[in-house]
């Protein structure tokens, strides 16, 4: 059974983390924001307690998975807060919505059976083409 991700979302969390230096992370409050830029561009929301739901298990697989880990205590880490690892660094690259034709690399993504499994990610993140929409 394939995985298929809310890559919005999961974007929104990585930029959450690449900024939060001295903030506790919070997944749900982030899936509110979320929502609400969605609802003011127009677009569905669908069920606010699910994407809720939704981002706090797409922390702990971030977590799990190494896309982000904890901040280092001299970086001013408390155990609530995190930073963004190397791959976590290339995951954000790969579906950021501000670059052009970032869905290409987001549909490569959604064609594996679990785009974020270590190892099927290093594999396609690997591949230069999928940046440059060649695949």
């Amino acid at each position: 059974m394939r995985t298929i991700y809310n890559w919005d979302l999961i974007e929104r969390l990585l930029h959450e983390v690449q900024n939060g230096s001295g903030q506790n992370f919070t997944p749900r409050p982030y899936a509110e924001a979320h929502a609400a830029d969605l609802a003011a561009k127009g677009e569905p929301v669908g069920d606010l307690d699910r994407l809720k739901s939704q981002a706090c298990e797409y922390e702990k697989l971030l977590l799990e998975r190494g896309y982000i880990q904890s901040r280092p205590e001299e970086e001013g880490g408390n155990g609530e807060n995190f930073v963004l690892t190397e791959r976590g660094s290339r995951l954000m690259s790969l579906i950021d919505s501000s670059i052009p034709g970032f869905e290409h690399p987001r549909q490569v993504l959604d064609d594996q059976d679990d785009a974020l499994d270590e190892s099927t990610f290093e594999h396609v993140s690997s591949k230069a083409q999928i940046a440059g929409g060649a695949i």
